[in-house]
């Protein structure tokens, strides 16, 4: 078996720093004693910053992919449920029932017109405030 080199050896400290292994099984691993790992430490800090930033990346790549996939995954199946209730008839339900499913559905549209409404708000007020700002301007000139 080939011996690693000290470049080698210090790869791996940052490797495993990164990946915040203790200093004790980083000594067992790769046989060196503490003291020195602690010094890699210090002179080595960047470096551990840099890779340990990186291994934080990828797993929120990681995360995203998944999370993605499951927000994939509940349009799916709420697609699939919208289908069957469209092919529901709603005689069946209770008129009390009913009722309650037409008071959620109108307060989540007026929730959603409400979104539009602060919207063009917010959009009518940075108009006026920047055409006050060149106002001043204008007025100080």
């Amino acid at each position: 078996m080939a011996k690693i080199t000290k470049i080698e050896q210090k790869e791996q400290f940052i490797v495993l720093r990164a990946k915040e292994v203790p200093y004790e099984q980083i000594a067992k691993e790769l046989g060196i004693s503490k003291p020195t790992l602690i010094k890699w430490g210090k002179e080595l800090e960047i470096e551990v910053s840099n890779r340990r930033a990186l291994e934080l990346e990828l797993l929120q790549e990681k995360y995203y992919v998944s999370k993605r996939k499951r927000i994939e995954f509940y349009g799916e199946q709420l697609n699939c449920l919208n289908k069957e209730l469209n092919n529901r008839d709603l005689a069946e339900i209770s008129t009390e029932k009913l009722i309650e499913l037409q008071m959620k559905t109108i307060s989540h549209l007026k929730q959603e017109e409400m979104k539009v409404y602060l919207k063009e708000k917010k959009s009518l007020a940075d108009s006026l405030m920047e055409s006050l700002d060149s106002s001043i301007v204008e007025w100080k000139a």
